[in-house]
């Protein structure tokens, strides 16, 4: 019998983008994205097209001449391949009949893969977009201009992008790092009172199981975040921004090979919770809820105190987050949808669960197995804490 030749192959690319932190950043005399797309040593100016979220020119409506300006000044860098494109957004977007217009709106602007698609919008938006920026070419340059707090301080600042199909939340999508990330708080000034506070979450989410000092922050001002203080705000995004990057760069796994995924600490159940609920539960609001339901279990098994349970509870609740919603409850037959939550993260995970609990305020710990009536009195005590509220 021949034997055969095995050639194993090894190879790593290093990644290394930006993530910016700015005001007015379409301001002529904001260097910020003048400096990040000129100065990459390609011959002429970079060839770029902007992409708009719709429900940002409600309260930006000179957005879109304020862009075009931006270019017209700094025409010898920038390059645009057509005026910007102003696109729907939404958690309606992020299906594939959307990802393939995009895809020809590319196509129709002739982006190369040295172009760059200019994606100004929310965290959804910023999936969907950066979803066909990813696969258009293998890949065109994509820098992030994210338009919310969820957006700023978590999902836009990472690596992954994602849309939804056959009933489960991300479930096609990719790894691409962009080429930049730019974090204008201006556009954080026009979030209604729910989106200003639907990111708070993703920030205790990270500080419970990175970062003690930070809870211990969050926890001291969250009623400056309820009145929408926006310097408070400002360095949380900064904060929570921080945490996500410096676990992307040093977790040895940023594009997930393995199983464990500690940033998504209280998603299992949110991802399933926005599904089980048409959307009415913004991403923000199904993981404060994830968060709670993942926090009750962790004091049951002895892995925090109780007081760590009420300090979220209590700032969940000055914020006013929904803390309940009837996707939680049992269906007539007495089956509970949520807990196919479980099953579904399975399956994203690769086969092999892996949730992450905080064991210890400020530190994590990986479980392969959850105990659903541990799950089920989690849900018990939502509901009673709803009733008498």
């Amino acid at each position: 019998m021949r034997t055969l030749e095995t050639i194993r192959q090894r190879f790593s690319v290093p990644f290394e983008y930006s993530v910016s932190f700015t005001r007015t950043v379409f301001s002529p005399r904001n260097p910020i994205l003048r400096n990040t797309l000129g100065g990459q040593g390609d011959s002429g100016p970079q060839r770029l097209l902007f992409v708009v979220e719709e429900a940002l020119l409600a309260h930006y409506p000179a957005l879109l001449e304020d862009i075009a300006r931006y270019c017209r000044e700094h025409r010898d860098v920038l390059d645009p391949a057509g005026p910007p494109q102003v696109v729907a957004g939404g958690e309606s977007l992020k299906s594939a009949e959307a990802v393939f217009e995009l895809c020809a709106l590319f196509n129709h602007h002739e982006l190369c893969r040295h172009s760059s698609a200019c994606i100004v919008g929310g965290g959804a938006f910023l999936d969907a977009v950066g979803f066909a920026a990813a696969i258009v070419h293998r890949g065109i340059r994509q820098v992030r201009f994210p338009t919310t707090v969820l957006a700023q301080n978590d999902s836009g600042v990472g690596v992954k992008n994602a849309v939804n199909m056959f009933g489960q939340k991300n479930y096609i999508g990719t790894f691409a790092p962009p080429f930049a990330v730019i974090n204008d708080f201006d556009f954080l000034d026009s979030l209604s009172d729910r989106d200003w506070v639907a990111g708070v979450p993703e920030a205790f989410k990270v500080a419970m199981i990175k970062d003690a000092d930070f809870f211990h922050w969050l926890c001291q001002r969250t009623g400056r975040l309820a009145v929408r203080d926006a310097d408070a705000m400002e360095e949380l995004v900064r904060r929570c921004a921080a945490l996500h990057l410096t676990h992307i760069a040093t977790s040895g796994d940023p594009f997930e090979f393995g199983s464990a995924r500690p940033l998504d600490f209280g998603h299992w159940a949110a991802h399933k919770l926005e599904i089980l609920s048409d959307g009415e539960l913004r991403h923000g609001e199904a993981v404060a809820i994830g968060l709670l339901l993942d926090t009750f279990y962790a004091v049951q098994k002895e892995m925090v105190d109780q007081d760590v349970l009420a300090a979220v509870a209590g700032a969940f609740a000055e914020l006013k987050l929904p803390l309940w919603h009837d996707a939680l409850a049992p269906d007539s037959d007495g089956t509970w949808p949520l807990l196919d939550g479980i099953e579904e993260f399975r399956a994203h995970l690769g086969g092999e669960l892996h949730i992450t609990l905080p064991n210890g305020l400020g530190q994590k710990v990986e479980v392969s197995s959850l105990d659903t009536d541990v799950i089920l009195q989690a849900i018990a005590w939502l509901k009673a804490r709803h009733a008498s509220a």
